[in-house]
């Protein structure tokens, strides 16, 4: 009998964050796969560790994050043969991802190689999109409000068209185009409300003011929210 591949959505930083059914597969199931940097803790790894009880047999997938080399495919080939080996002897893998596993989750790769041949289950989590939000007191959008998410590696160009048709936006993969994304705002008129968080639910969480941001650049795990009312509840 194959054993199951789970997906597991491990939630935005928080260890309480991590759902009950999540819970459930780390407690029963015997082997994790987590992703990390070359070198490096994995903060995935680092999320669920209040939660595993020592005895997993775990299976690092080191990878460069870096725009221009991820996804590397031979990465995500190997980690593949590695965990068919486990499930086509029976045995279930539960592979951690931060955040949910479909939203912009590293385990669609996993599952595009996997889904075909093996048992696959997703288990959503919290995203880092839904607790920025809440972390920030926030609300994304209301009634027929349009959301959109942009990365902001995105030309200036393109994010200005997307955003003259939209009612509010979150901007994720900010990093170094910070200081870029805070003139594009100003100039249409959209900066004086946005927010700027990173880090959401972890110990070091930062929330401002984009205006009152001094910073040109902004770590991995930072986010903008901006609504054209400025509060959705308007």
């Amino acid at each position: 009998m194959s054993g199951t591949l789970y997906g597991v959505g491990v939630g935005p930083g928080d260890p309480e964050l991590i759902t009950l059914k999540a819970l459930r597969v780390l407690e029963r199931t015997s082997i994790i796969a987590w992703p990390a940097p070359p070198e490096g803790d994995s903060l995935a790894r680092r999320i669920a560790a209040p939660h595993l009880n020592g005895d997993k047999t775990e299976i690092a997938i080191r990878m460069p994050i870096e725009a221009g080399r991820f996804p590397d495919q031979r990465v995500y080939d190997t980690a593949a043969d590695e965990i068919a080996t486990h499930l086509a002897a029976g045995r279930d893998v539960a592979v951690l991802c931060e955040g949910d596993p479909f939203f912009y989750g590293s385990f669609m790769y996993l599952f595009g190689r996997l889904a075909q041949d093996h048992t696959v289950q997703v288990v959503p989590g919290i995203s880092s999109l839904t607790a920025s939000a809440a972390a920030l007191g926030a609300p994304l959008a209301a009634r027929n409000d349009t959301l959109a998410i942009l990365p902001a590696t995105l030309p200036d160009a393109e994010l200005e068209a997307r955003l003259r048709s939209i009612d509010a936006a979150v901007f994720i993969k900010v990093g170094r185009h910070l200081g870029r994304l805070r003139r594009l705002l100003k100039r249409l008129g959209l900066a004086a409300d946005a927010h700027y968080i990173e880090h959401a639910t972890m110990a070091d969480q930062r929330t401002q003011l984009l205006r009152e941001v001094p910073d040109e650049r902004a770590p991995y795990f930072s986010m903008v929210l901006v609504h054209r009312r400025g509060e959705a509840w308007t």
